[in-house]
């Protein structure tokens, strides 16, 4: 079954461009580590200190495969430090979901 990871950030709403910046590097990351990113989102109107992210995987093993592999990628640990560096993310929910079928 698969399964598509919701990701919720709370932001510095001073800082979004840098989310942006950060948002565009996993465009290339995601993929080569084995997620099948549908994309980040941020609100056109209202909300500014939030922003969202979807990921597909085949199973939360796929799921726990990629996070493994995500740690041993030069990218993606260099992106992880930007966040770090910058601090524009204050906050991070994940809720895995599944597709209702009717």
């Amino acid at each position: 079954m698969s399964i598509t990871v919701f990701i919720r950030y709370q932001l510095d709403p001073f800082k979004r461009a840098q989310f942006e910046e950060y948002s565009k590097r996993w465009l290339t990351i995601i993929p080569k580590c084995g997620g099948d990113l549908i994309g980040y989102f941020m609100p056109h109107e209202g909300t500014n200190n939030i922003a969202f992210a979807l990921i597909t995987f085949e199973s939360l093993a796929a799921y726990e495969a990629y996070r493994a592999r995500l740690r041993q990628d030069a990218e993606g640990m260099a992106n992880f430090r930007f966040a770090e560096e910058h601090k524009f993310i204050l906050g991070e929910e994940r809720t895995f979901l599944r597709k209702v079928v009717l």
